[in-house]
């Protein structure tokens, strides 16, 4: 059995499940719902993504064991190609894929008895609030949406780089192509280490450290993330925008939560300008990009709660 990094509530059950995409992939999910739940009624759903690189195993099942523990029936999952999810070769990403696995949780929960498939939301960490925001832009069964540490992935792999850098970056990649072909399997360079290391390295950006100090430590390491997709991942994200239709969202409701110490905040803050009505800008004091992955001090899950709530309905 993986390791978790937060305590399943005793009040909680956690069920191992699989179901596949609309491309015909493997997903491996957990669902999480009380123990006392009567399954003779219909109940509110959530799909939780983890953020980029990440696996259900991390954030996402400190959202679904406390959201659980509310009244919610809520589904985490690991991305196509990763974790224990299917899909070959390994560790590749796509916009379009992403999205759809937040579609597929959808699919699965709907398909539950004792889901409202009315009353479906999604919730998206870091990279999968993108995702999600993405998958509601045309999955119209997406009632509401909750995004934490928001990263805008298709904006960020342009982010900051000059008309020659990005055409450099190109031809990088394209080479790169040649080089994945000849060798019969696409490149894959990990970021973090396969156990959890005692420090950060030294020497980091300041970006950098702060996922480093989640991710490549005890706090939230975990073996099947690892991070870093296939080297040729970024050309999909170079090449497709993931939110260029976020007003379209609109009449379903949007909250998107950041921290005020954030270097990520910008991500959410422009996106929120360019959604519509009915939309929420929350800002958590004290809280820096990763807090909103684990940290049950800083998230707010009454705000949470309330806000899907009324929703939902």
């Amino acid at each position: 059995m993986s390791s978790y990094i937060c305590k399943l509530s005793e009040t909680i059950e956690r069920t191992h499940v699989r179901y596949n995409n609309r491309y015909g992939i493997a997903l491996a999910g957990d669902l999480y719902a009380a123990k006392d739940l009567d399954r003779t009624k219909k109940y509110p759903a959530i799909v939780v993504g983890a953020p980029y690189g990440g696996v259900k195993e991390q954030g996402p099942s400190v959202y679904a064991n406390e959201l659980a523990q509310r009244g919610f029936v809520v589904l985490t999952f690991d991305p196509c190609y990763m974790g224990e999810s299917g899909g070959e070769p390994r560790h590749v990403s796509s916009p379009d894929l992403f999205s759809e696995n937040i579609s597929a949780g959808v699919d699965y929960l709907g398909l539950l008895p004792y889901v409202d498939r009315e009353k479906v939301a999604a919730i998206g960490i870091c990279g999968s609030g993108g995702f999600s925001l993405s998958a509601a832009q045309v999955d119209t069964r997406i009632k509401a949406v909750v995004t934490a540490s928001m990263y805008d992935m298709s904006a960020a792999s342009r982010l900051g780089q000059s008309k020659e850098a990005i055409q450099a970056r190109k031809e990088q990649l394209s080479a790169q192509r040649w080089i994945d072909a000849e060798n019969g399997c696409p490149e894959w360079i990990p970021t973090f280490p396969e156990e959890p290391a005692g420090s950060v390295p030294e020497g980091l950006d300041p970006v950098s450290d702060e996922f480093y100090r989640f991710y490549g430590v005890k706090r939230g390491h975990h073996p099947n993330a690892r991070a870093g997709f296939t080297t040729t991942s970024d050309l999909s994200f170079m090449n497709y925008a993931l939110l260029d239709h976020v007003g379209e969202i609109s009449p379903r409701p949007i909250l998107m939560i950041v921290g005020d110490r954030a270097a990520s905040r910008f991500f959410s803050e422009q996106v929120y300008e360019r959604a519509a009505e009915p939309k929420e800008l929350f800002v958590v004091e004290d809280a820096e990009h990763i807090d909103l992955y684990d940290r049950t001090d800083r998230i707010p899950f009454d705000k949470i709660e309330r806000f899907l709530k009324d929703s939902l309905g």
